[in-house]
């Protein structure tokens, strides 16, 4: 998928919302897990009752990857499901993968080819050469960890270099440097809503990934204010708030109210 047909999409739904299917079978309703893949049905239920509210689903591999051969499975029915009967979301797959050329190639070859996700989360300690094996495929993307929303990210990201500039500032700045850059998208954690001003000084046109609204206290208001570009360039991610709003028979209902909302909200912003 192109941006540009990401954009579409966009103002298409007025939504930039980003659904994380995070799936944790001590969570989940009891009654699916008499079914045969309760992973599964889960995903199937929250899809199909608000694919018309977003414009991206994140799985993250993690939750899949947890349940063993099962879980993955699980990760490649739904995002097949999703392919074949919502083929306009962008998809992303949260893997946060990184490692050397060869290494990172099978990584991307696994999620951009058997898996057929739009997209993949890339660490980027190891530099350039972990990175553009990702790159290297067409009409796929890249989503580079920049600034995140956890408490630890201020162990490295914000730290100042010898030149007194940010880690997560050398990142981006480098990153734009590398072999088809136009395929990176950003992590960039709501919780940090301060830092957006910069991060669009050093990527005015890049597409950021933004979690930690919601349950982790991010400002939707304050990620739009100071992250929106002009061609919207936002995925705003919400997981718990919305796969967990109810445990019982009702749930994909009340994941579509939860997920209303902020589609409600961001449709505000865009008019």
């Amino acid at each position: 998928m192109t941006t540009q047909q990401l954009t579409a999409q966009i103002h298409s739904k007025k939504s930039f919302l980003c659904i994380g299917l995070d799936v944790d079978l001590t969570k989940i309703p009891q009654h699916l897990l008499q079914t045969e893949d309760p992973i599964f049905e889960f995903n199937k239920a929250i899809i199909d009752a608000t694919h018309d509210l977003c414009v991206s689903y994140k799985p993250n591999t993690a939750f899949y990857e947890a349940y063993g051969i099962k879980g993955w499975q699980s990760l490649q029915k739904t995002i097949t499901y999703i392919n074949e009967n919502y083929p306009e979301i962008f998809t992303i797959a949260d893997a946060k993968r990184g490692d050397i050329g060869n290494t990172s190639s099978m990584y991307a070859k696994a999620f951009f080819e058997d898996l057929n996700f739009d997209s993949v989360t890339v660490a980027p300690y190891m530099g350039k050469d972990s990175v553009e094996p990702f790159l290297a495929f067409e009409n796929k993307h890249t989503i580079l960890l920049a600034l995140t929303s956890n408490e630890g990210a201020f162990d490295f990201q914000t730290k100042n270099n010898s030149e007194g500039k940010e880690l997560y500032k050398e990142v981006l700045e480098t990153s734009k440097s590398w072999k088809n850059a136009e395929n990176l998208m950003y992590v960039v954690g709501a919780t940090k809503a301060e830092y957006f001003t910069e991060i669009r000084k050093i990527v005015p046109h890049s597409f950021l990934l933004v979690p930690g609204v919601g349950a982790q206290g991010g400002s939707l208001a304050e990620v739009c204010k100071y992250g929106m570009s002009e061609n919207i360039g936002l995925l705003i991610n919400s997981s718990r708030g919305i796969i967990y709003a109810s445990n019982g028979t009702d749930f994909a209902e009340k994941a579509r109210e939860e997920a209303l909302k902020l589609q409600q909200e961001m449709a505000q912003i865009l008019d």
